[in-house]
């Protein structure tokens, strides 16, 4: 398959489908229709998509396995992950508080974050969460303290890193040596953790947590990962290990990634043949998220320019979708009521904020004489799009819907100028 050729499906959303006028159907639903009633831009999520990828994990890795909540987040969401039966795990006071609301139960809820505020932790410890990954000896400290004023003592894991630099982008990459996350291995931060730790009445040490990075396609990368940690994890005889996350997704005609299930595969084997004997857990959620969601968008201005390049505007842009500004990150476009056409256009995507970094895909396929009015769509973006966003230039932020079985809902509502000010004080 060309770039010029129609979008491929294997892009898309598991149910998507192209109805007879040409047009891409989501969960049943026409997305001019969904479009119609929640306007653009829209973030539209394959619900059943998500509910698939959630099973898939369980079954790769039983109970335990957690859903990153930092992919995307609301409530309908958390709530979507608890009823699947995976853990939650989150990193910071809102995510946790959106846990919380959503009616996650703290024994399914793991807190993570590299600077986690007296604040935080308590809120984690009131809500008996099950899990906390400590990432510092100024937390264990915290965590002491805070002890000393109630009593309560909190399962953890520590955060180890391996020294090993995964195939990813730099601002994405956490194994290496120099990260801000966690307790270096080659330079014994980690064994003085250990026995920190062992000596904090604060907390029970339980396991460890080791994670290299985020969009992650080399499994081997992940193997020889665990290979380091397990060296150093087993002889502690601890009952949990966790893999952390990281599990690449296609964003591009040209790209393939490993399944969930093949992830799980690979590192049952691993483990099995390294003799692990702790219960291996992990934190996907790019691979959940990310290809159950497309964003569409209504296209404002085409500006031409002879011997140069075509400018497509649409009426959102990096507010939604910071990742090609902040990773350069590569992602297609399609038009959703022309989904079959061929696209043998080339034009630049770009949003409405007022930076010239404002491009969401710098040479876009699309089919001919797009024009204003037009629905424009990036696909696999329901994974740090949303959850990344802000309002910069006090451009209210999108709206998310789920669709499944020809119903459509609002899980997220978009949002107002007024809500822009709402924090304001005159």
């Amino acid at each position: 398959m060309t770039q010029t050729d129609p979008i491929p499906l294997a892009l898309l959303p598991d149910s998507a489908e192209v109805g007879s006028r040409g047009e891409l159907h989501i969960g049943g639903i026409a997305v001019d229709e969904i479009v119609a009633e929640f306007g653009t831009p829209l973030f539209i999520y394959d619900e059943n998509h998500l509910r698939s990828r959630c099973r898939e994990a369980l079954e790769a890795f039983g109970d335990g396995v957690a859903y990153a909540g930092k992919a995307f987040l609301c409530l309908a969401m958390a709530r979507l992950v608890h009823e699947e039966g995976l853990h939650l795990d989150v990193a910071s006071e809102g995510e946790l508080h959106t846990a919380i609301t959503a009616g996650v139960p703290g024994q399914r809820i793991v807190l993570h974050g590299n600077n986690k505020s007296l604040a935080e932790l308590s809120l984690a410890r009131t809500h008996d969460v099950s899990r906390v990954v400590v990432d510092s000896f100024d937390e264990l400290d915290r965590l002491r303290h805070l002890h000393s004023i109630d009593g309560v003592v909190v399962p953890v894991l520590l955060r180890v890193t391996p020294g090993v630099e995964a195939h990813t982008h730099e601002f994405v990459s956490t194994g290496q040596d120099d990260s801000k996350f966690g307790f270096g291995l080659s330079s014994e931060a980690a064994t003085a953790a250990v026995g920190l730790a062992k000596s904090n009445p604060g907390v029970e040490l339980v396991g460890i947590h080791h994670h290299i990075g985020s969009q992650v396609f080399q499994v081997e990368s992940f193997a020889r990962a665990l290979e380091i940690v397990v060296g150093f994890s087993e002889p502690l005889e601890l009952p949990e290990l966790s893999v952390g996350g990281g599990l690449g997704v296609a964003y591009l005609e040209s790209e393939s990634a490993p399944s969930i299930a093949a992830w799980g595969e690979m590192l049952a084997g691993a483990c099995e043949r390294l003799g692990v004997r702790a219960r291996v857990s992990a934190e996907p959620g790019r691979s959940i998220a990310a290809q159950a969601a497309i964003t569409v968008y209504s296209v404002g201005t085409v500006k031409e320019l002879p011997g140069i390049r075509t400018y497509v505007a649409v009426d959102g842009g990096f507010g939604d979708n910071p990742r090609p500004m902040l990773y350069g990150s590569g992602y297609t476009a399609f038009m959703p009521t022309r989904v079959t056409e061929p696209r043998p256009a080339l034009a630049r995507i770009v949003g409405k904020h007022c930076e010239s970094s404002d491009v969401l895909v710098r040479e876009a396929a699309i089919p001919e004489q797009v024009q204003v009015g037009d629905l424009l769509a990036t696909p696999v973006t329901g994974a740090y799009g949303y959850s990344m966003g802000s309002s910069y230039n006090r451009i209210p932020r999108p709206s998310v819907v789920f669709v499944s079985n020809g119903s459509a809902r609002l899980v997220v509502r978009r949002e107002t100028v007024e809500d822009l000010i709402s924090l304001d004080v005159e």
